[in-house]
């Protein structure tokens, strides 16, 4: 089929873009990848080549997954049900091998293989080996139910060595969102909250929210809702207004939290939104919810 653009439209793209490529030659891009697309093979690809694309014009991306549908059908096989609270899956003994085996063992070599495939280089990392853990407290639910979710953990600090080691080489570390305590017990962490944790640690210049989403909606029934810009204290007054809600919760408390830290800018965009990635950081408009100080 033929492009539908001029050789010129094309150049022009290009030339849209040559600024923030400058700008962002040696930067670091933390990018969350969940949701939806991860199960829709074109829309993985199509992540993935933007990432390699990242790295072949001299940025640094780290890619952390997500995998909560996939561990859902395996729980289910298993015989377990999801529950989750304040966005946070409960994951109890017999889940959180569930948890680790379907991230490490399956997901994240996954992904390696495909940027491979699309001629990039990239390094698989146990988040066991990259997040030190606590267990969170026991959460409240809005009927008042106070629920124990088990293993699960916040990142209370990072060890970036593997990480940094990678990206010196321009390999790209695709890191999953387990985390291990002192003692090394292994925690389930969101993986919106541990991208975030690494970010802070990195000073990354962005961090990016790629899940099922186009970005922060006034209505989340309503796409044309879309909130193109936030600050981290409009992000506490849409929580407390209950605008921002369920799954949002850790997603935009991890963002307002990074950008108060040091990270540059947050973006939140719709996988499903084709090479949305390239189009959120290399174009004038963006695509998504932007936060930022």
């Amino acid at each position: 089929m033929a492009s539908l653009f001029t050789p010129e439209a094309h150049a022009e793209t290009l030339i849209e873009a040559l600024p923030y490529i400058q700008k962002f030659r040696g930067q670091t891009f933390v990018i969350k990848y969940g949701g939806a697309a991860m199960d829709d093979e074109r829309l993985v690809e199509r992540l993935l080549r933007d990432v390699v694309f990242l790295e072949a014009v001299g940025i640094n991306p780290i890619l952390v997954h997500g995998g909560g549908k996939a561990i859902t059908a395996r729980m289910k096989e298993a015989g377990l049900t999801a529950r989750f609270v304040n966005g946070l899956r409960v994951t109890d003994a017999a889940a959180i091998g569930i948890v680790a085996e379907t991230l490490d063992g399956v997901i994240n070599p996954r992904i390696v293989e495909t940027l491979g495939r699309f001629g990039g280089r990239a390094r698989g990392l146990s988040g066991r080996h990259v997040f030190v853990a606590e267990k969170l407290p026991p959460q409240t639910e809005a009927s008042g139910e106070i629920v124990d979710i088990g293993f699960v953990g916040e990142a209370v600090s990072t060890n970036t060595q593997e990480t940094l080691e990678a990206l010196d080489c321009e390999i790209v570390p695709v890191i999953s969102p387990i985390g291990a305590t002192r003692e090394g017990v292994t925690l389930n962490i969101n993986a919106d909250v541990a991208a975030a944790a690494l970010a802070i640690s990195l000073k990354a210049a962005k961090l990016v929210f790629i899940s099922d989403v186009p970005g922060l909606l006034r209505d989340p029934s309503d796409p044309e809702s879309l909130i193109p810009s936030v600050s981290p204290a409009q992000v506490t007054e849409l929580i407390a207004g209950k605008v921002i809600a369920g799954g949002m919760i850790p997603k935009m408390r991890s963002a307002a939290h990074a950008v108060l830290q040091g990270v540059g800018k947050v973006h939140m965009i719709a996988g499903q939104t084709p090479h949305g990635l390239l189009l959120e950081i290399f174009t004038n408009a963006g695509i998504g919810t932007e936060i930022a100080a």
